[in-house]
């Protein structure tokens, strides 16, 4: 873009509306932003943009759009300066202007009080001027890069028949009314018009791939759309010569990964596509999920299109390679339209151009013709199975919103969770945590941004941790994330446990590595060495280690948040001692650690038991465990990890010391570990379909204040009163926020704070005031009650441990309810298929063929009962059973009792299940 201050030219990107303020911000110290400037661009991004991106038209959203311009008249009255921040013009001012008019004008509104609206005029009346908006392509997806947009406007409003629009130089006194025009001005571009600003997006793969492949193509930019639907309604084509594509990617757990590319008007009938397609054997076709969209495709759900092929790896075999296939419909227009790996944005190809294209990549698609379509038939490519939308009441609605998986009340975040717990377990847990502030995805596949508010609970729990280590003689440290490539081969059991999983950095700069050297999968090999060195004698025992880092797996199976990660967070902690008791003691006080992070901060009840021989830490003696079970999935979940590692690790590192009598022995080792794994854990427990539950140890905030501020209880009147019951909070040890935040309205407040999961939330009106008191509402129950503010520190820290207590409990018995004793192999399967974790007579952990067995016979069954013929190798989730643990607490074993697969004698009970 082109500095209209400096005339320095520079190309970036940057996604979004806010993304293209803060990165034209970013070109000039003149245009910095200050935290109130970020207050208004925050609060126009959350109230308004989805409005407008939204293309939504109901009356409540219009009571929205009249808050928002309601504050900006209040804040205009509040000071004699003419803009939201001072008396000078600012680029937050004309960023909110273009937002505020153009929502204005697709919802064509026609009410705007006088300040504001000379405002409005003040700020984009001259915008050619100002600022150089039509060369930041990221905002034409919003209708904001015609810098003639206050034109149109004033324009259409003017072409009303009651009144025009008032002169600049003679404001009214009262509201300026502006009557509707007879058409709206349209608030998105059509794709096919003339007066499109040429789309960039130089970083973007797909565009540098058709430009090097020397295909002619156009690109052009839109609003952003999630669904095929919402697309051929928002971004209509200019002609039935021209066609945007519909995308389902199927799996098949035997046949394989296909993308299907249709034409908006056709359908695809899964039941019938094996055949359509030639395939042998039987086929179920499922529409695969977002995790496995990406590992094989590199893309999000709505941005999916033909396109995409050039993400993926031909080189893999026919079951593992995603299979393209082609409608002859959409090779039969003259244009076809399609997504550039965004949904804001799309490439005009013709059919030629495109099977070229494909062609020249290694993609031979198939060619089928398919049936027309019926409404609500089709499906956004990458999710799961959404239900069918409602029917409108009568047949004079507009069908525009009839896809919206839950219409937005006033007061909503406009951010709702679009998944039912019961209904799509994985897309739920996927919208809570990104939803509620917790996450954010990164450009690699399996690697996640953790946001405050997730990485808060991280420190809490670190925090805990550490006072609990202390006393155990336990001290932090830190080791090199990098070993090479001879230490970590040193352990032969040990590294072939991890081998798979394993990232190498072989290149530094242009040039290649003499060696190849290892990102920490574990640290045991990096640590022991210096162990080696620091251990001579008994005097230097026991030297206790932890610490906190990072770790790179590089997972093959489908990555999941928090469960399943290339790189995660974690507390290792490494012991040495004289004496194998020594050992064992710690292992099982670390283990009890871990037990009590799960029930006694993150309200999780687990089993804790010895893993078998085939499940224990590779190159170690015996491993503790604790177990959770996550009753949403009907899965359990490893919560942690112990490991008596014995002698084998002191052998191959000579960690040696004389004893008292001067004679060499082998140092007795422990390692043991907790990692990010238990926040995803807590969510998949406690979360609702409205999002977030937090136990109170670990919520970040744990009493939110929510003044109800209006014209009769202005923030000035309530703010003393909040305020003194924030700093009561706050005395009382509470980790307490007072959110008098004005540009937000209460019901909005109560939603986002409910999505974040906040244990208690505080509300203040004004009869609270003069009763002395405040309205409790808490989150894990919905129950409310008027509390006195007289003490109420104390009283809602007693609140917060029955909260705490209760979330246990009912967790507890969630957990309990699904846990059965099977003595009979019949009763094995059909338990598993009610989600339940099934405990069962076992003739010993050392017996890792009747485990395997156990194992594949399981899944043989299970795939029986629901008529598949395989599953993918790669999945994380297999209808395979595996053994959790062997118990701590074993239930009486009558005597002659057979282990439940091999008939022998039982020696346990062992707790089996499906597991992440």
């Amino acid at each position: 873009m082109t500095s209209t201050f400096t005339e320095a030219t520079s190309t970036q990107s940057a996604r979004g509306w806010m993304g293209a303020v803060r990165l034209l911000a970013s070109t000039n110290p003149l245009l910095t932003l200050s935290p109130q400037q970020e207050s208004w661009l925050e609060a126009a991004n959350l109230t308004l943009m989805p409005i407008l991106t939204q293309g939504k038209t109901e009356p409540v959203f219009e009571g929205a759009v009249l808050d928002f311009v309601e504050r900006l008249e209040k804040q205009l009255n509040s000071s004699d300066a003419a803009f939201l921040t001072g008396p000078h013009v600012t680029l937050a001012d004309v960023a909110v202007a273009q937002v505020t008019v153009a929502t204005l004008a697709s919802l064509n509104m026609s009410q705007v009080p006088p300040k504001a609206f000379a405002w409005l005029q003040s700020c984009l009346a001259k915008l050619d001027q100002v600022l150089p908006f039509s060369s930041i392509p990221g905002w034409r997806m919003f209708g904001l890069h015609r810098r003639n947009i206050w034109k149109d406007w004033k324009d259409h409003v003017q072409a009303g028949p009651a009144t025009t629009a008032p002169a600049p130089a003679a404001v009214p006194a009262g509201a300026a009314t502006l009557a509707p025009a007879t058409t709206p001005a349209p608030v998105v571009t059509p794709a096919a018009s003339t007066d499109e600003a040429a789309f960039e997006d130089k970083d973007n793969v797909i565009l540098q791939k058709l430009t090097e492949a020397k295909i002619p193509f156009d690109v052009y930019g839109h609003t952003l759309c999630m669904t095929a639907e919402e697309l051929v309604t928002k971004v209509p084509v200019p002609d039935a010569t021209h066609a945007h594509t519909k995308n389902l990617f199927l799996r098949d757990k035997k046949q394989g990964h296909y993308l299907i590319t249709l034409h908006p008007d056709s359908q695809v009938n899964t039941k019938d596509l094996g055949k359509q397609l030639g395939l042998t054997g039987k086929s179920n076709f499922r529409m695969a999920d977002a995790s496995i969209l990406d590992a094989k495709l590199h893309v999000k759900p709505g941005c999916v299109g033909p396109l995409c092929m050039a993400m993926a790896d031909l080189s893999l075999d026919d079951k593992e390679r995603v299979n393209l296939v082609l409608d002859q419909a959409l090779l039969n227009v003259d244009t076809i339209h399609t997504h550039p790996l965004r949904n804001d944005a799309s490439v005009k190809i013709t059919p030629t151009n495109l099977q070229t294209f494909l062609k020249q990549l290694g993609v031979e698609p198939v060619i089928l013709e398919f049936g027309k379509t019926t409404p609500g038939e089709a499906k956004p490519a990458g999710g799961g199975e959404k239900k069918p939308a409602k029917k409108p009441q009568q047949q004079q609605q507009p069908k525009k919103n009839q896809d919206d998986k839950k219409s937005n009340k006033k007061g909503e975040t406009l951010l709702a969770l679009q998944w039912k717990k019961k209904e799509n377990f994985p897309s739920w847990y996927s919208d809570v945590i990104v939803l509620s502030e917790m996450i954010s995805y990164y450009d690699i596949s399996g690697c996640y941004i953790l946001r405050p508010w997730s990485y808060k609970m991280w420190e809490l729990i670190q925090d805990w941790f550490n006072a609990q280590i202390q006393p155990l003689g336990v001290e932090n440290a830190y080791f090199p994330m990098f070993v090479s490539k001879d230490r970590l081969e040193k352990e032969k059991d040990h590294v072939e446990g991890f081998a798979p999983e394993v990232a190498w950095v072989t290149k530094s700069g242009d040039g290649d590595l003499a060696k190849p050297i290892a990102v920490r999968p574990t640290s045991e090999t990096i640590m022991y060495p210096a162990y080696s060195d620091w251990i001579q004698s008994h005097r230097d025992l026991p030297l206790k280690l932890n610490q906190w880092s990072n770790v790179v797996r590089w997972e093959f199976k489908y990555p999941t948040p928090f469960l399943r990660t290339r790189e995660f967070l974690w507390q290792e902690g490494h012991t040495a001692h004289a004496t194998f008791d020594d050992a064992d003691d710690m292992v099982m006080k670390a283990l009890d650690l871990y037990r009590r992070v799960y029930e006694e901060l993150l309200a999780v009840p687990v089993v804790p038991g010895y893993k078998t021989e085939k499940e224990k830490f590779a190159g170690g003696f015996r491993t503790t465990t604790v177990e959770a079970y996550i009753a949403g999935s009907g899965r359990a979940i490893q919560g942690a990890t112990s490991h008596n590692l014995g002698q084998n690790f002191g052998k191959m590192f000579d960690i040696t010391f004389q004893n008292e009598k001067g004679v060499s022995e082998v140092a007795w080792q422990t390692s043991w570990g907790l990692t990010t794994r238990t926040i995803g854990v807590m969510v998949m427990v406690h979360g609702d379909d409205t999002g977030l539950v937090l136990p109170p140890r670990v919520a970040p905030v744990q009493v939110v204040i929510v003044p109800i501020n209006s014209k009769k209880f202005t923030p000035e009147e309530s703010a003393p009163y909040c305020m003194e019951i924030f700093k009561d909070l706050q005395a009382a040890g509470i980790r307490a926020k007072l959110d008098d935040r004005s540009l937000y309205n209460p019901g909005w407040k109560y939603n986002h704070w409910e999505q974040k999961g906040v244990p208690i939330r505080v509300e203040v009106g004004p009869r609270d005031v003069e009763n002395k008191s405040a309205r409790i509402v808490i989150r894990h129950s919905g129950e409310k009650k008027d509390m006195q503010v007289d003490g109420m520190g104390e009283s809602l820290k007693a609140t917060l441990d029955t909260i705490q207590e209760a979330m246990f409990t009912k967790a507890k018995e969630a957990r309990d309810s699904h846990v059965v004793k099977v003595t009979d192999w019949k009763d094995f399967v059909p338990n598993l298929e009610k989600n339940n974790l099934v405990m069962t007579p076992w003739c010993g952990g050392e017996h890792q063929e009747w485990e395997e067995k156990v194992k594949e016979k399981s899944r043989e069954e299970s795939l029986q009962a629901r008529g598949e013929d395989a599953e993918d190798e790669k999945t994380a989730t297999s209808v395979a059973a595996k053994t959790l643990c062997i118990p701590f607490d074993q239930p009486e074993l009558p005597a002659g009792t057979k282990c439940i697969i091999s008939g022998l004698d039982a020696t346990c009970w062992c707790l089996w299940g499906r597991s992440y």
